[in-house]
């Protein structure tokens, strides 16, 4: 894992200013397409290139069982996970929609379904069958979650040598919601209350339940705030730690990799805490209607491009900015120049 973290560096910030020259050459009032601007500067710095090949895109759904479902922190129960997962393979669900909509393929992960999932269009890095229950001890050991890890980040180097220019994360596993909120909690030391919400829809009682389960999860393994492997082993998921592995690779690979929801949130917290410089490859999409979504954001430092009220999870989030990222490039690439358009070029002003 340290030779791997070793090869992180600082996306390129030459190529940045070359970009934002670019920006400034459009037949535009300088800075007039305001985020999106900030948008293609990122992806330029990260890609190394002024004219970086986007367009095809994957989002990465990680799929695993969580052990503190027994503990009634949800509606259904584990079950539900696998036939959601083979609803993915009919191209049924949320995310195959949005994510066909948008012209990204889904990429399905199991990396620790509590069942046989087995499907051609289902790539298995199964860890094991679901995690341990966190309210009674860790969810995996260390060396689980280094694996769970490392799985994230040559799948997302795979995927670059299959020609994938950019990458969304989603996630599916009944009960990780409880498993991202004490991730968060942990990692930010933000009380429990702001952090946990409903999930899929409970009830007062319920959400209570929840609150206090992610409190003796916390309280039990006392995880390493500073130590984001210790942290996802203690009270995380086979699904946070893969996809943490997914944004480490994308700092690894040099590839934008986007952030879905609160999971996916959860599981950038993660990298970000292994390798401060992950950060630099995010590009946030929505805001979650989780409640810790805003906390998050402020520690993290990111702000999202949408505000949706969805809390879907899957990657939907990505897939819609997939299209304001497309928006952006089209821009980029294809506006006219001053020079194009005869007209004398705007100047920055004291």
């Amino acid at each position: 894992m340290e030779s791997i973290l070793k090869c992180i560096e600082n996306i390129d910030k030459d190529m940045v200013v070359a970009a934002k020259k670019r920006l400034d050459s459009l037949s535009k009032p300088l800075g007039s397409l305001g985020r999106l601007e900030d948008m293609v500067m990122q992806i330029c710095g990260i890609t190394r290139q002024l004219m970086p090949s986007i367009d095809k895109k994957a989002i990465v759904v990680m799929c695993s069982d969580n052990g503190v479902v027994e503990e009634g922190v949800t509606q259904v129960g584990k079950e539900v996970t696998a036939a959601v997962v083979m609803n993915f393979t009919r191209g049924i669900t949320g995310i195959n929609v949005l994510a066909r909509h948008c012209g990204a393929d889904v990429v399905i992960v199991d990396i620790g379904v509590d069942a046989d999932v087995s499907h051609p269009h289902i790539f298995n890095r199964k860890i094991r069958n679901g995690t341990w229950n966190i309210s009674k001890g860790p969810a995996m050991t260390r060396q689980e979650a280094e694996k769970a890890i490392v799985s994230g980040i040559e799948l997302v180097g795979e995927l670059k040598k299959q020609g994938y220019g950019i990458i969304g994360t989603g996630e599916m596993g009944i009960g990780n919601t409880t498993t991202s909120s004490a991730v968060a909690c942990a990692i930010t030391g933000f009380c429990v209350d702001c952090m946990v919400g409903r999930g899929a829809g409970l009830s007062d009682e319920g959400l209570k339940r929840k609150r206090d389960v992610v409190r003796k999860a916390l309280e039990i393994n006392k995880p390493d705030r500073t130590d984001g492997i210790d942290v996802v082993s203690k009270v995380g998921g086979f699904d946070i730690a893969g996809l943490a592995g997914c944004f480490i690779g994308g700092a690894v690979h040099k590839m934008p990799i986007v952030i879905d929801g609160f999971i996916s949130m959860a599981a950038a917290l993660v990298a970000a805490t292994i390798e401060p410089k992950t950060k630099q490859y995010m590009i946030p999409s929505h805001f979650s209607a989780e409640p810790g979504t805003m906390k998050l954001f402020e520690y993290l430092q990111l702000k999202p491009y949408l505000h949706l009220d969805m809390r879907l999870g899957e990657g939907t989030g990505c897939a819609l900015a997939f299209h304001i990222i497309d928006a952006a490039f089209a821009a980029y690439k294809y506006m006219g120049t001053f020079s194009d358009a005869n007209i004398r070029q705007y100047e920055p002003q004291r």
